[in-house]
């Protein structure tokens, strides 16, 4: 069965001015798309074609590069467009936001850690705040791998995520990552994040 490229749940340019409409057309339209396509073609006839993307992301450390990149392609950017709105309450609430300010002191320390994930993930890469082991944790991996690949430095579930390849913010914040990042949390679906913190517990 193919892959297929998910809907937005919003246009294009809902997240604008953190998100310009422009980048969000070609990183959903060309980025993901081609990934999707990628994916399709390296288990088309393979007996990888009938396999799940989740049964394909956690055996990454077993199958080709072209599946496992392009399998965590789809999958991280599946993930990524339903943690942002263009309503976000700014903070998390309730249980989530109790057990983040226990484990890193407060939000705003939370976040200074995220951020330091993304920005020191040396080239292409996703910064992560799981779910490990019941407790909440950050972390990062290159390119498109993600913390449900059995070749993960740091495994756990991600409840949330932020794409720190160029080709997310390149366009409006340049070579900025720290600003593109600063703007990531104007836009971050806390309910949906606390969807994703409920199941992973």
């Amino acid at each position: 069965m193919a892959f297929t490229l998910p809907a937005l749940p919003y246009a294009f340019e809902a997240l604008e001015p953190n998100i310009d409409a422009t980048t969000m057309q070609i990183h959903h339209g060309k980025h993901h798309q081609a990934y999707i396509d990628n994916l399709n073609k390296a288990i088309a006839g393979t007996p990888n074609g009938g396999k799940s993307l989740e049964e394909l992301v956690q055996k990454a450390g077993s199958i080709s590069p072209a599946v496992r990149n392009n399998a965590g392609g789809h999958w991280n950017h599946s993930f990524f467009w339903e943690i942002l709105s263009p309503t976000s309450s700014g903070a998390p609430s309730g249980k989530l936001a109790d057990d983040i300010h226990t484990t890193f002191g407060s939000f705003d320390a939370f976040k200074e850690k995220f951020n330091a994930s993304g920005l020191t993930r040396f080239g292409s890469g996703w910064a992560w705040l799981i779910v490990k082991d019941g407790k909440l944790e950050v972390s990062s991996t290159p390119n498109q791998d993600n913390p449900l690949m059995d070749v993960a430095e740091v495994k756990g579930t991600p409840i949330l995520g932020v794409d720190v390849w160029e080709h997310a913010y390149y366009l409006k914040y340049q070579n900025k990552r720290a600003d593109y990042l600063g703007a990531f949390w104007k836009v971050v679906n806390w309910d949906k994040v606390a969807e994703h913190y409920s199941k992973a517990k």
